[in-house]
């Protein structure tokens, strides 16, 4: 066997090794969701039999207790506006702090980048009293908080692609009577879709998983509780859980994102090739 072919079979086992660790903790989640909750806690890597199988009892009573079909509905507003506004306003930016070069763009730049490296839990109290103080604590205020805390990365990612876009294009764009409006929309944004494809997608994830802004902002005592906070209904007095209907629910809240990932990875690796070509 050849060097290359060696060098080849290694890293198949390690990507087999890698994928096998990562579908694990679903799979165990998807099996103990068919199991009776009083059989998850004492043996949870069992696979469901004839005993300890539940069928569809910890769905039900998961989207009934919980009530998952508004929270899903509130979650996905959120997240879906969120992102479109994202890569809407930070495309935008990025492109103006590309191009425009000042002093003052370059400050902005650099606090874009500094506010990456900011921990959350450096200034969630404040912005959860300043939240509420400004009448944020409602899904539009969030896709607005989510709006702040999403534009760091998204504005650092947009920048470093639109770097290497040529400049002979937009200036094409402006001899044709393009006015910089039309040239970023009509030009520049669909030469971003692979960046803003990808840039959706990090954002979506987190946005759809969180548990703590939405907690923090909107609470457990409005109408506006998002997936993640409404599995916390499931934990009773005590510490007592429902755990077979939260893993019910785990599934059901992890299929939509699973599902957006396979239907846009295809633009990430035709973006991650036409940046090899390119450079």
């Amino acid at each position: 066997m050849t060097k290359k072919k060696t060098s080849n079979v290694i890293i198949f086992c390690i990507l087999c090794v890698l994928v096998v660790a990562f579908l694990t903790p679903i799979f165990f989640v998807l099996i103990n969701s068919f199991k009776g909750k009083l059989f998850i806690s004492n043996n949870p890597f069992a696979l469901p039999t004839a005993e300890t199988f539940a069928g569809l009892t910890n769905y039900v009573n998961g989207i009934e207790k919980t009530g998952f079909f508004t929270a899903f509905g509130w979650s996905a507003f959120i997240t879906v506006f969120s992102v479109a506004a994202i890569i809407l306003f930070t495309s935008m930016t990025a492109y103006y702090l590309t191009r425009v070069k000042t002093g003052v763009t370059n400050v902005l730049y650099y606090m874009f980048v500094f506010s990456m490296i900011v921990p959350f839990q450096m200034v969630m109290f404040t912005m959860s009293k300043l939240a509420n103080m400004t009448h944020l604590n409602n899904p539009p205020g969030m896709v607005l908080l989510y709006l702040g805390f999403g534009s760091g990365l998204s504005v650092f990612m947009f920048c470093g692609f639109i770097k290497s876009i040529p400049l002979d294009i937009e200036e094409a764009a402006m001899i044709d009577g393009c006015n910089p409006l039309q040239t970023f929309f009509g030009v520049v944004m669909p030469i971003l879709k692979p960046t803003a494809i990808t840039v959706a997608i990090l954002n979506a994830m987190w946005i759809w998983n969180d548990y703590l802004l939405p907690y923090l902002v909107i609470g457990l005592s409005t109408n506006y509780k998002t997936i993640p906070v409404v599995v916390q209904y499931l934990v009773g007095s005590y510490g007592a859980k429902d755990l077979g209907a939260m893993m019910a629910l785990l599934v059901l809240s992890v299929i939509p994102i699973i599902v957006f990932y396979l239907t846009c990875q295809k633009y990430i690796i035709e973006g991650v090739v036409a940046g090899a070509v390119k450079g």
